[in-house]
């Protein structure tokens, strides 16, 4: 697939980055040469400097033959102009714009074919303010994602000295919890993924993925961990766009404090948010930390723009005696260090967003990606097509799929024509937790897990159905 990314930021940096190794042609455009040096430095890919806006630099990126055009640049005009340009000089047939001001969001008619013609549009923070908002829902957590419409959950917990699953068989957990149906799909140890068989032994320390259906989540933390006390008080660092964004969401739930560094700008918050406590302050002042009571906080979250802030606020709210703390950061070196440190999670904005670009681009009918482990393995939600004939895996056992080493099938979310006959969640679909001997259906929705990313073609190539079948 030839794709063309406007904007060589965290965003557009992590895209390429993921989609360079997948035998993808990929052109990024930005203004800044430095910044796209560096990218041409590290991966095999064309880039072009200029405005992304600009007729003439598209025409250079090669938009004429191009498949995709993802506008990911730090200017929402830029990256609706470029798809109006990329739909009406180009005919590009699929434009993605990043799309940061909620006042465009609340206007869903500007992206339409007549107007900016912007065929999905994806916002960083209302990602972000999304998958912290889950994390406060479940604080035993490290990751929780959803799929298929919110029906199926995975979730990561760490498993820890005691714990009803350590030094027991994986095939341990359905008899301990008999009247729930959940699986484990990934486990990685020392930040290595191992494929979970009913023989393997969990291991304190582990990072353990598993999926049930959303309503069972809560069931399932309670016998894998110790239950934390549920999210009363919440501090936020940062009064920015995700700051803002978070308080403005979670304010009716929790009691929440905002801090933020510039005097007018709390003061603007003050005015928008209706039950947060703004302060006017520095993150990193520990005085300022401990006279609001930082120890009687359940959860920190620093999200300003800057890193090093983010972590050592962290670090300053963990000593003075926050339960958990959260650190946004964009460096993914950064991540990988303090991980699993004093700061409890360490989220990647790009890492965040990065399953809604990769959905557009997945080859077959791909509903959702998540990225797992900051990027080296994802969980994707492949819809089956076709007929036994057409297809590789429709009316096939799951043991009868040839599926390679790592890769294992979590779910099946499958419509359910005849309430009462199953479980329907209510929607008229039915949540299935995969065994060896789960068959398969035309329609369903099939999560998959692949513990090392560059094995994602293979599971495209899998759920591609035959051209006979049309």
């Amino acid at each position: 697939m030839k794709i063309v990314i406007l904007g060589a930021g965290q965003v557009g940096s992590t895209v390429a980055e993921s989609l360079v190794s997948e035998a993808n042609d990929i052109t990024v455009v930005d203004v800044e040469p430095q910044r796209l040096k560096r990218l041409q430095d590290r991966l095999d890919l064309r880039t072009v400097t200029g405005n992304a806006a600009h007729p003439a630099v598209l025409e250079q990126a090669g938009a004429r033959d191009a498949d995709m055009i993802l506008a990911v640049t730090q200017s929402d005009e830029t990256n609706m102009v470029a798809c109006k340009l990329a739909a009406t000089l180009f005919n590009i047939p699929t434009k993605i714009a990043r799309i940061r001001s909620a006042d465009y969001l609340s206007h869903p008619e500007i992206f339409s074919p007549e107007n900016f013609a912007v065929d999905h549009s994806i916002c960083p923070e209302q990602l972000l303010c999304d998958y912290i908002a889950k994390l406060l829902e479940f604080p035993e957590s490290l990751q929780v994602l959803e799929f298929a419409d919110g029906k199926v959950s995975l979730v990561a917990v760490k498993a820890f000295h005691g714990g009803p699953l350590v030094g027991h068989e994986i095939q341990y957990l359905r008899s301990h919890m008999p009247r729930v149906e959940t699986r484990v799909a990934a486990i990685f140890r020392h930040d290595s993924p191992i494929a979970p068989e009913g023989g393997t032994v969990v291991e304190a320390g582990d990072e353990v993925f598993f999926i049930a259906a959303t309503e069972d989540i809560r069931g399932v933390l309670r016998e894998l961990r110790r239950m934390d006390k549920p999210v009363k008080r919440v501090m936020i660092g940062g009064g920015g766009n995700i700051g803002r964004r978070l308080a403005g969401a979670i304010e009716k739930r929790y009691e929440v404090k905002l801090i933020e560094f510039n005097k007018a700008g709390a003061e603007r918050l003050a005015a928008e948010l209706n039950r947060t406590l703004v302060l006017s302050g520095d993150v990193t002042d520990e005085e300022l930390l401990e006279s609001e009571n930082i120890s009687e906080m359940d959860v920190y979250c620093a999200v300003t723009n800057d890193d090093e802030t983010n972590i050592m606020s962290s670090l300053l709210a963990k000593r003075c005696g926050a339960h958990k703390v959260i650190a946004l950061i964009n460096r993914g070196s950064y991540v990988n260090l303090v991980q699993a440190g004093q700061i409890d999670i360490a989220i990647s904005p790009a890492q965040a967003t990065i399953g809604t670009l990769l959905a557009h681009v997945r080859r077959g009918d791909c509903a959702v990606v998540h990225s797992l482990r900051r990027g080296a393995a994802e969980a994707l939600e492949l819809v089956a097509h076709g007929d036994p004939k057409s297809s590789r895996v429709v009316g096939r056992r799951v043991e009868e799929i040839e599926l390679p080493k790592g890769i294992t099938i979590g779910a099946l979310v499958r419509r359910h024509e005849r309430p009462g006959t199953g479980r329907t969640n209510g929607t008229g679909y039915k949540v299935i937790i995969a065994h060896h001997d789960t068959v398969i259906e035309p329609g369903d929705h099939v999560i998959v897990f692949v513990l090392n990313k560059r094995m994602v073609p293979q599971v495209e190539k899998l759920f591609q159905v035959d051209i006979g079948f049309f």
